[in-house]
């Protein structure tokens, strides 16, 4: 049995008839019934991903998987392909967005190479594993190799495993790779069945004309590859990235461990596009964190059923998003564990 079919057998539906009983503590508390809206959802959310009515507050992690692109080459960001490997090194050094929103949330953060076109001096707390110094511009063939995508998706596996070993009891997927909003955008095209243009947009800040040009490489690699949405590995190969592929395994290996994930923007909501579609099962233990401003990210979550808990106008990535979503989760938790109960407070609940 390969890996990944491994990883796909062992991630099972959670029992729905602990659902009820979930549903009979919430009522039971101090308010009107459905009263606190969406942080209902996630103590239900919790309950069922953990298959247990009792929830400690989560010790949560951030994996950022870093990676090069070779359509980066074909104009479609406003970056140089190096700051990828500069970015690497300021997550190391703590002065990223997601060090210091994963730092307010309580949550440690795991960098890993699994595809930077760089190597670095001083690795001190990086996760080395790298697949291959970046994927092939996928105008001209494949982005990655099958061995790649496969290798890919191992190590985001492993790291998940890694994690929950650690303690950890959920996970945000995190991101950083010039490019990877168009191999994103071109995920999002097939899986949906949306033209480029509808979930294409502008990344780390295109005008109109690089905009134009990023969804015309998109066109261009979806005339070239003929992707077919029912077989998702195969499109992940032609069109992704391996951070990409990383976060599909990460995905898949949590969801296996009855361990929940909360999603961030466009490249992680690919990730866990191809995971849903590879393992339908994996969507019950998923949350959108947020809505992306980028267009691509909203259409997969439609998809894959996912409503996002924040809507804040973020377009960055490395997990931010699903940082910030970790304070409701807290806030949820606090909500079920520590709220007293009608008979316990003496207040009388409603009549017949």
């Amino acid at each position: 049995m390969s890996l990944l079919e491994q990883l796909v057998q062992a991630v099972e539906e959670p029992d729905q008839e602990l659902a009820p009983r979930v549903q009979a503590r919430l009522d039971d508390l101090t308010k009107p019934p459905g009263s606190m809206g969406r942080l209902e959802e996630l103590v239900r959310w919790l309950c069922l991903a953990r298959g247990s009515l009792e929830l400690e507050q989560p010790r949560p992690a951030v994996a950022v998987f870093a990676a090069d692109h070779g359509v980066a080459l074909s104009g479609v960001s406003p970056y140089p392909r190096e700051v990828t490997a500069q970015m690497v090194l300021n997550f190391l050094a703590g002065g990223a967005c997601i060090n210091a929103l994963a730092g307010q949330a309580g949550a440690v953060v795991k960098v890993v190479d699994v595809g930077v076109d760089a190597d670095f001096e001083d690795p001190t707390g990086l996760v080395q594993a790298k697949v291959a110094r970046g994927t092939a511009n996928f105008l001209e063939g494949p982005a990655m190799t099958g061995e790649e995508c496969l290798q890919a998706l191992e190590v985001g596996a492993r790291v998940a495993g890694d994690l929950v070993d650690e303690g950890h009891d959920l996970l945000v997927p995190g991101d950083m790779g010039i490019g990877n909003t168009t191999a994103s955008s071109a995920l999002a095209a097939v899986f949906t069945g949306q033209p480029p243009e509808r979930v294409t947009g502008r990344g780390t800040g295109l005008d109109d004309q690089g905009l134009a040009r990023k969804v015309e490489v998109i066109k261009q690699a979806l005339d070239r590859h003929r992707p077919d949405p029912a077989r998702p590995l195969e499109v992940l190969q032609c069109l992704g990235g391996l951070e990409i592929a990383a976060i599909c395994g990460f995905v898949l290996a949590a969801a296996g461990r009855r361990v929940p994930v909360i999603l961030d923007g466009l490249i992680s909501v690919a990730g866990a596009m191809v995971a849903s579609r590879l393992c339908p099962a994996v969507g019950a233990y998923l949350q959108a964190g947020h809505a992306s401003v980028e267009v691509g990210q909203g259409a997969m979550l439609a998809e894959m059923g996912l409503r996002p808990l924040l809507d804040l106008d973020l377009r960055l990535g490395e997990g931010t998003g699903g940082a910030l979503a970790l304070g409701l989760v807290r806030s949820a938790v606090a909500m079920y564990n520590q709220m007293a109960t009608f008979a316990s407070a003496g207040v009388s609940d409603r009549e017949g």
